[in-house]
């Protein structure tokens, strides 16, 4: 670890990463006064009075006053559109060069999230801050830290547009724009990470995966197993340590571990640790920086401005749209064992941006959260209130009690003989039976969600299944032009996409969208 941290840092970064840990609402004040001055000539500035904000007596009562809340579109069409053609201080000082492309669990095409040279070093300084926290960790693998560092992520073969910027997937940029101090660490390498058909980059990866060391991979759960799948095939061994012996960290983000472990766990030869990071192409958002910690620890005090916004009938309608003005709270005005949804100001030209997350805190000290789900993904047709979450842990604990994996899974929701039905349509390739694969998911639920037990026994008539192929996921994202690690299967289909879903069971085949 000495050879990493040992390396000459950027003076700016080194500074950054002496900052002490203080009060945190002191924190998230001076982060958005540095966010408003360097905002206050953009035209964005400009129009919501950054200057009036600044010299107030109440900054953040002012800002709240002043700036409206944005969603992805409203924001898109008001402002990020104008970026796209060249045009300088819109949101942020200078014009935009790279824009992540990022749909997440969404049914619109690709959204352009702004990534701005200042987004990219604090989340330099945030990954180096989470490499160091290792040394919080009992259980250490001091072989894995100083090896090297497999990071599956998108393409660095960007989209150029008229204007002179770049588009891709976010860990496409970062593997792109990584220092030069961390080239000596970084794998797959620049020629494979530029590969943009998945399936050809992860078969260069197994190909190669003898001549690396790896000590720690980060990436989305279902790639880097799919990805240790493949090279635990290539070269015919019994699991990945055979290869990749101090493999000892991994690092994983975008959606919830829990019902990838058990696939996961069976691909290793011995135990190893697992880091989440809150990484968001709009922002690094939080990291777990200690070992058994309940949660991830949010970061207050690098150029990121967060806002809590209960989720509740009040601030949500039941569609999980945000009202106009809705109740934003501070760091300090939490309260734990709670949902919030995450309004965050970022050095990207975000402005009190929902992200779409929802948080609880678990531990309001050391402001450490769970993410619980999605503001638009959840189910709620008769007052069940089934979050992400509830089935997360429920597919979590019904994996482990048959010793089966279910990387993938999505539920819908319709009206069954005159009342309501669901229906899980479950990624296994194990030998499983559906109806008591769907029996136990079940029981497990009603003993997580009280609302959802009482419906049971009353509107929520049914609960279905259909047990598929983890294949017939891959190839719906595939032909929706989704496939990579900046997009995740939706726990919940409405919309377009149910009726796209619908479409591919059935025929196979997608339109080209």
């Amino acid at each position: 670890m000495a050879t990493i941290i040992d390396i000459k840092l950027p003076k700016a970064i080194a500074s950054a990463l002496r900052i002490p840990q203080n009060d945190p609402q002191r924190q998230q004040l001076r982060a958005l006064k540095k966010l408003l001055r360097k905002a206050r000539f953009t035209e964005f500035g400009q129009r919501y009075l950054f200057d009036e904000v600044l010299f107030s007596n109440d900054i953040r009562r002012t800002f709240q006053e002043l700036v409206p809340v944005h969603d992805y579109n409203k924001i898109y069409e008001r402002w990020w559109k104008k970026t796209l053609d060249g045009v300088p201080d819109v949101v942020w000082p200078g014009k935009i060069k790279y824009y992540a492309l990022s749909s997440g669990t969404s049914e619109a095409s690709s959204k352009y999230i702004p990534v701005t040279r200042d987004l990219l070093r604090s989340n330099t300084i945030n990954y180096l801050r989470q490499l160091i926290s290792l040394f919080n960790y009992e259980k250490l693998p001091r072989n894995a830290v100083t090896k090297g560092f497999l990071m599956i992520g998108g393409s660095t073969d960007f989209q150029k547009g008229k204007a002179g910027w770049y588009a891709g997937d976010l860990s496409g940029i970062l593997a792109k724009k990584r220092p030069f101090w961390f080239q000596s660490f970084y794998r797959p390498g620049g020629r494979i990470a530029a590969i943009k058909d998945w399936n050809q980059k992860l078969n260069e990866i197994a190909e190669h995966a003898k001549e690396w060391d790896i000590g720690y991979i980060v990436g989305v759960p279902a790639w880097c197993q799919m990805c240790m799948e493949m090279v635990i095939e290539t070269h015919g061994v019994n699991n990945i340590h055979d290869v990749w012996p101090n493999f000892g960290f991994f690092v994983h983000g975008g959606v919830a571990f829990e019902p990838y472990k058990k696939g996961f766990e069976k691909l290793l030869g011995k135990p190893i640790v697992y880091i989440e990071n809150y990484l968001s192409s709009e922002g690094f958002i939080g990291y777990k920086d200690r070992e058994n910690a309940k949660g991830m620890r949010l970061i207050l005090n690098n150029n990121i401005y967060m806002e809590f916004v209960p989720f509740d009938d009040k601030n949500f309608d039941a569609d999980g749209k945000m009202v106009e003005n809705p109740t934003a709270l501070m760091i300090h005005e939490v309260e734990e064992n709670k949902d919030y949804a995450l309004l965050i100001s970022t050095n990207a030209g975000a402005w009190r941006y929902l992200l779409g997350d929802t948080l609880r805190f678990v531990d309001k000290e050391r402001a450490e959260v769970v993410i619980t789900g999605r503001t638009r993904h959840f189910l709620s047709l008769v007052g069940e209130h089934l979050s992400v979450e509830n089935m997360n842990k429920a597919v979590e604990l019904v994996s482990d009690e048959m010793n089966i994996s279910i990387p993938e899974f999505t539920v819908v929701g319709f009206p069954y003989q005159n009342l309501f039905a669901h229906k899980w349509y479950v990624a296994c390739n194990d030998h499983v039976d559906p109806d008591e694969l769907i029996r136990k998911i079940d029981e497990r639920i009603c003993t997580l969600n009280d609302d959802y037990a009482v419906e049971r026994n009353s509107a929520l008539k049914e609960v279905f299944i259909e047990v598929l192929p983890e294949e017939r996921f891959l190839q719906f994202m595939a032909q929706k032009g989704k496939l990579g690690s900046q997009h995740k299967f939706p726990r919940v289909l409405k919309g377009k996409m149910l009726e796209d879903w619908n479409k591919f069971l059935a025929t196979g085949k997608l339109e080209q969208v």
